[in-house]
C-alpha cells in the first residue's frame, strides 16, 4: 500500500463503511451488491483481454461472448431482480458495452410495458428465454430526437390483417440501434401508423429481421453495421432499410393504443405511453451520470493524493497534487456533485416505480411531470458529468491521455448520452414546454403539486427580478436550506422571463411558433435553473435520512459545496434578480475555499465510499493501493508492439529506406 494513500484514508473524520451503506440504501444492499461483484470478479469466465490492444472486430467477438455468458450465469445464480441483474450485467461486461445491452433495457422493458395480455403470453417467454434477441430502432438517419418527423410508415392491410412496414425515403433509414448490425433477431420498430386512410401518428411494432434458425437476414430486410464511432466500438450499432415488409396485426404492441381487424383504431389514454421506455431510460442515464462520474473522481482524487510534484516553498520536497488549491478547486465541487447525482439517481428510479404503479392502475395524471423532469435531469446531469470527467483527466496531467488511466474510456463511452434518448437541447427544450404551462396554470390560479408547486408560491410571492435595492437580502449563505431557497426563487424568476419573452413575441403578431423559437434560449435557461433546483433541493433532502453524525457532517459539507459553487458559476442570474448582492457573492468565493480545506483530509474516504472494485475501476492510476508507478511500466509492456525487440515494419520499410539513402 502506497504510505501516501494510507496517511489519507487515516486522517478521514468519519466512517467509510458508514457512508457506503447510505449509498447503498442499507448494509443488506452493500452486502448483496458485494456478494454478486464476488461472484462476477473471481469468476475465471469473467477474465477479459484489455480492449485498448483490441481491434473493432475482436471487441465485438469478446463483447457477444461475454453477453452470452452472462445470460448462462444468472440462470445458473437464479439472479431475476431487475436492479441484481442489471448490476450484475455491468459487472459482468466489464470495460465494454454489452452486445445485447438493448434487450435488457429496451426491448424487454418495452414489451413488459406495452404488451397486452395475450401478447405478453407469446412474446415475453420467446425474448425472456433470448430465442428472440431484440433491439429498439427508433431513430433514422433523418431525424432522431424530433420523434413526430420519423418517416418509417406501418400501413394497415384489413384483407390480410398486416401491416406492411416500408422505408420510404434514404432518410428513413433505421441508424445507430445498438446491436441491430449482427447480433438481434428482432426489432421494436416505431413507425407512423396508417389505417382507414389516416395517419395516427408513432407506434411500435415487433419486427423480425433474421431467420431463427441461419440469422440470416429476411427477404426485404437489409440491415447492417455502421461502423465506427466515438466510443461504442465493441457494439454494432446498425442501420436498418424495411422494403414492404409484412406482419401480422398482432406485432403492433396493442396494451393502450389499438387496430381491430377492420382497421378500426382506437387512441391510447395519453400519447406520451409511446414513450415510456425513453422516460425509463433517461431515468437510468441520471443514475448512469453518478456512476461514471464517481469514476472519474475516484481516479483522479486517489492519483491526485500519490502524485507529487513542483514546489509550494523552494527546498522543501515536493508536495502531493492534491495539497494544491487549484487541484482541489477542480476536483472537490466534482465530488460534490456525483454524490447529489447519485441521490438525485435514487428519486428517479423510485419516482418512475411510483408513477408507472399508478399508470398500470389507470392514473396517469403524473405521467407528464415524470416525462419533464426525466428529459430535464437527463440534459442537465449528462452535460455537467460530460464536462466533470474531461476535468478529471486533465486534472492528471499527462498520464489521464494514457488508455491505462481508465479516463479516456470513460469518457467516450459517457459522451453519448449527451445525445441519445434525446438530444439534450431538445430535452431541456421539452421541459421548458412543461414549466410554461405550469405557470400560466398557476397564473389562472390554478394550484400546482409536485415539484413546480414552487411556481405557485412564486405567484403569491409576486416574484419578479428587481434592483438590489428594491429587495431586502435575507439570504444566509451558510445555511442549505436558505440556499435551497434561493435556487428555487432563481429558477422561478427565469421560468417567469421565459414566458414573458413569448408574450412579447406573441404582441408582436409572433406566431406561436416563432415566439417559442425566438424565446428558446431564455427557456433552456429556465428548464436548466429548474433542474439545478432539484438537484440541490434533493440533495438537502437527503440529508435528514443520514443519522451518523460524522457522515452527516461531511455529506453537509458536500451539499453546501455543491450549492455555493452553482452560485458563482452562475452569479450573474442571481445578481440580476436582486436574490444576491455583490458582497455575499464574494463572500460565496471565500466560503468555498474553507470548504475545500474542510474536505482535504476526507477527500480520499469520500471516493472510497463509493466502493468501486480496482477490477471494475480498471485504472492504473486510481488503485486501491496507490502503487501506480510499478503499474502503469507492467501496463506498457503489455503493448502487442513489445511481443518483439524489433517491429516487422523495421525490415519491410525503415531498412530499405536506410538503404537507399
Amino acid at each position: 500500500m502506497n504510505p501516501d494513500i494510507l496517511k489519507e484514508r487515516k486522517s478521514a473524520s468519519f466512517d467509510v463503511e458508514t457512508l457506503t451503506n447510505v449509498l447503498d440504501g442499507g448494509p443488506e444492499k452493500t452486502r448483496r451488491r458485494r456478494e454478486i461483484e464476488s461472484m462476477v470478479l473471481n469468476d475465471p469466465d469473467f477474465q477479459e483481454e484489455d480492449p485498448s490492444f483490441l481491434s473493432r472486430s475482436e471487441r465485438y467477438d469478446q463483447a457477444v461472448r461475454k453477453s452470452a455468458q452472462m445470460i448462462q450465469k444468472l440462470r445458473e445464480y437464479g439472479i431475476a431482480d431487475p436492479e441484481e441483474i442489471y448490476h450484475y450485467k455491468n459487472l459482468y461486461k466489464g470495460h465494454h458495452h454489452e452486445a445485447l445491452g438493448l434487450h435488457f433495457v429496451m426491448f424487454l422493458p418495452h414489451l413488459y410495458s406495452q404488451c397486452d395480455a395475450e401478447q405478453a403470453r407469446k412474446w415475453l417467454p420467446l425474448a425472456e428465454s433470448f430465442q428472440v434477441m431484440g433491439t429498439y430502432a427508433q431513430t433514422e438517419m433523418g431525424h432522431g430526437t424530433h420523434l413526430r418527423g420519423l418517416e418509417t410508415t406501418a400501413t394497415y392491410d384489413p384483407a390480410t390483417q398486416e401491416f406492411v412496414l416500408n422505408s420510404p425515403t434514404i432518410s428513413s433509414i433505421k441508424w445507430w440501434p445498438g446491436g441491430l448490425g449482427k447480433t438481434s433477431n428482432h426489432a421494436i420498430v416505431l413507425a407512423q401508423l396508417y389505417t382507414q386512410g389516416n395517419c395516427h401518428g408513432l407506434h411500435a411494432f415487433i419486427v423480425p429481421l433474421r431467420d431463427m434458425k441461419t440469422h440470416l437476414p429476411l427477404p426485404g430486410v437489409v440491415v447492417g453495421d455502421i461502423g465506427p464511432k466515438f466510443g461504442f466500438n465493441e457494439v454494432d450499432n446498425g442501420y436498418l432499410k424495411l422494403e414492404n415488409i409484412r406482419i401480422p396485426r398482432d406485432n403492433m404492441l396493442m396494451k393502450f393504443a389499438k387496430v381491430a381487424p377492420d382497421g378500426t383504431y382506437a387512441k391510447p389514454p395519453s400519447s406520451k405511453l409511446t414513450y415510456g421506455t425513453m422516460v425509463f431510460i433517461r431515468s437510468m442515464i441520471v443514475g448512469e451520470s453518478s456512476r461514471a462520474l464517481s469514476k472519474a473522481c475516484t481516479i483522479a482524487i486517489r492519483y491526485s493524493s500519490v502524485r507529487h510534484q513542483s514546489e509550494i516553498r523552494p527546498g522543501e520536497p515536493e508536495p502531493q497534487i492534491l495539497d494544491y488549491q487549484t487541484q482541489q478547486y477542480k476536483l472537490f465541487p466534482l465530488l460534490a456533485t456525483a454524490y447529489a447525482f447519485h441521490f438525485v439517481g435514487q428519486y428517479m428510479r423510485e419516482t418512475y416505480h411510483r408513477i408507472t404503479g399508478d399508470i398500470n392502475d389507470g392514473d396517469f395524471s403524473e405521467l407528464p411531470e415524470l416525462h419533464a423532469l426525466s428529459a430535464g435531469l437527463k440534459a442537465f446531469t449528462t452535460w455537467e458529468a460530460n464536462s466533470a470527467i474531461e476535468v478529471c483527466r486533465m486534472s492528471c496531467g499527462g498520464h489521464g491521455y494514457s488508455c491505462s488511466s481508465a479516463l479516456p474510456d470513460i469518457y467516450v463511452q459517457f459522451t453519448p448520452t449527451c445525445t441519445y434518448e434525446g438530444e439534450n437541447t431538445v430535452m431541456m427544450l421539452q421541459t421548458a414546454r412543461y414549466l410554461v404551462k405550469s405557470y400560466r396554470q398557476a397564473k389562472a390560479g390554478q394550484q400546482l403539486s409536485g415539484i413546480v408547486s414552487y411556481l405557485n408560491e412564486a405567484q403569491h410571492r409576486r416574484v419578479q427580478p428587481q434592483p438590489v435595492a428594491a429587495r431586502p437580502t435575507v439570504v444566509d449563505i451558510n445555511d442549505l436550506a436558505s440556499l435551497v431557497e434561493v435556487y428555487k426563487l432563481r429558477a422561478a424568476i427565469l421560468v417567469d422571463l421565459a414566458a414573458k419573452s413569448i408574450q412579447q413575441e406573441l404582441q408582436r403578431r409572433k406566431s406561436q411558433e416563432d415566439a417559442w423559437n425566438n424565446s428558446a434560449i431564455d427557456l433552456v435557461r429556465a428548464s436548466d435553473a429548474h433542474c439545478h433546483y432539484v438537484v440541490v433541493k434533493l440533495f438537502a433532502d437527503k440529508l435528514r435520512d443520514i443519522s451518523d453524525t460524522a457522515v452527516h457532517s461531511v455529506m453537509s459539507t458536500l451539499a453546501l459545496l455543491y450549492a455555493l459553487h452553482g452560485i458563482t458559476k452562475n452569479s450573474g442570474d442571481f445578481l440580476q434578480a436582486g436574490l444576491l448582492n455583490v458582497p455575499q457573492v464574494l463572500q460565496t468565493s471565500v466560503r468555498i475555499k474553507e470548504l475545500l480545506s474542510q474536505l482535504r483530509p476526507n477527500a480520499v474516504a469520500l471516493v472510497d465510499a463509493f466502493d468501486h472494485n480496482d477490477k471494475k475501476l480498471n485504472s492504473v492510476l486510481g488503485r486501491y493501493d496507490g502503487n501506480v508507478y510499478e503499474n502503469m511500466f507492467e501496463w506498457a509492456r503489455r503493448s502487442p508492439l513489445n511481443a518483439t525487440e524489433v517491429h516487422e515494419s523495421f525490415y519491410k520499410y525503415l531498412k530499405p529506406l536506410r538503404s537507399k539513402l
